[in-house]
């Protein structure tokens, strides 16, 4: 019997979403080169939730790409001297220069989201916001940045019973945050800032493309699709590397193993 979600959605079977995955994740890989080779800048905005799924998008995302073309930006909350500086300046040092793709795991948009339903801005700072969020979008954009902009969408139900899941497993319980058990008892009230936002961010320069994420893998598979059908990327050879033969050894003394200290081997205990 195939699993469902708590809202009851039934999920894509793990072989058909590990299948699409990798190929997705080959396109990526191509992607990645195109925008190595021409110069480009990208800038992925992975908003939502708590619970929504951005997390574990942004890491499928992520593992087989380059670190050093590909960072995730996950900035912690303000510093006081942060909070003196113009609100965008500390994104600003995140963007991504020639031939990076940089993806914001929360974004300038916490202004819109959390510190709109929990008060830690003003009325003044929220509103200042939404006027200048698309006109600095508009800034990126015509200086050449490629933006794309993601709304993980989860049912109450189901962020519910993903923070109940992480809460009981010991390996996972650090994500959860003493905002997580706000999000369930102000959903309405994030409901309306998430309406709020949309309504003065969503523009036809950067619009926001909503990802149903009920079922995290189908979310993952239709982000990543669209991410790649979004990108005008065409393939590129990378420079071959030829493997040279292995030269003749000179017979240079090496210091004994004794000499060295190891880690112990843990693994061989584990073949008996």
């Amino acid at each position: 019997m195939a699993k469902k979600t708590a809202s009851g959605l039934e999920k894509l079977p793990k072989k058909a979403y590990e299948k699409k995955l990798g190929k997705l994740q080959a396109e990526l890989v191509v992607m990645q080169e195109w925008v190595k080779h021409t110069g480009n800048r990208v800038v992925v905005v992975c908003e939502g939730r708590d619970a929504a799924g951005k997390g574990s998008a942004i890491k499928r995302i992520t593992e087989v790409l380059n670190p050093r073309q590909v960072r995730i930006s996950a900035l912690p909350a303000p510093s006081e001297r942060e909070k003196t500086q113009w609100y965008f300046q500390k994104y600003i040092a995140h963007l991504p220069a020639s031939g990076e793709i940089v993806i914001f795991d929360r974004s300038w948009y916490n202004r819109a989201g959390v510190e709109r339903v929990m008060g830690f801005c003003t009325d003044a700072e929220y509103e200042r916001f939404l006027r200048q969020a698309p006109v600095f979008e508009q800034m990126l954009i015509e200086d050449g940045i490629m933006l794309r902009k993601y709304w993980f969408s989860v049912s109450d139900k189901e962020q519910e019973a993903r923070f109940r899941s992480r809460a009981a497993d010991p390996m996972r319980r650090w994500k959860l945050s003493p905002m997580d058990p706000e999000s369930l008892l102000r959903w309405e009230d994030y409901s309306l800032a998430k309406d709020e936002m949309m309504a003065h961010t969503d523009v036809e320069m950067s619009p926001w493309w909503v990802v149903e994420s009920e079922d995290k893998r189908a979310a993952r598979v239709n982000v990543i699709s669209h991410l790649l059908g979004s990108i005008p990327y065409t393939g590129v050879e990378p420079p071959v590397v030829k493997i040279p033969q292995r030269p003749r050894a000179k017979g240079v003394a090496r210091p004994p193993k004794d000499t060295q200290r190891y880690v112990p081997d843990v693994a061989a205990d584990l073949s008996t």
